[in-house]
């Protein structure tokens, strides 16, 4: 049975339940297994990636990561969203770790509650759907290596 971990960032609270909510179900439905952490912001999230790789790396099929990072007045907004996305992109390369990346970059509060709601766009559903069909494909392909 697949085991993922979900990493969710906690700045916008609603916003990561409602995406946690979209992902758990895909999980379930899928028939795996979860865990879940909570950071306190998008930009931690790389580093809990990261250790959370380290510590229990092998006891996961893949990695969920779950915030909103929503543009405000000032620059911040695009060293947020382009360095996490980065440092989460980075790791699963060289750790050949399946990501489904579920961190919503959008203008508005608006914008980031149709995107993470289940009955709308359900953005960690589809964050889930990606880790599991990337899961699927590494076992796939060592099964097809032994």
């Amino acid at each position: 049975m697949a085991h993922y971990l979900i990493i969710d960032a906690r700045f916008y609270p609603e916003i990561a339940d409602e995406l946690c909510a979209g992902a758990i179900a895909e999980i379930e439905s899928a028939g795996a297994t979860y865990e879940r952490v909570s950071v306190p912001g998008v930009l931690e999230m790389p580093t809990a990636l990261a250790i959370s790789y380290d510590v229990n790396g092998k006891k996961y099929d893949g990695f969920i990561m779950l915030g909103c990072v929503i543009r405000g007045e000032t620059s911040h907004y695009d060293i947020v969203a382009i360095e996490s996305a980065r440092a989460i992109m980075d790791f699963s390369v060289a750790y050949r770790a399946p990501v489904g990346n579920g961190i919503l970059t959008v203008e508005n509060r608006r914008q980031a509650e149709v995107r993470a709601a289940v009955s709308d766009k359900n953005k960690g559903r589809d964050a889930a759907r990606a880790v599991i069909a990337l899961a699927a494909l590494k076992q796939q392909m060592a099964g097809e290596a032994s």
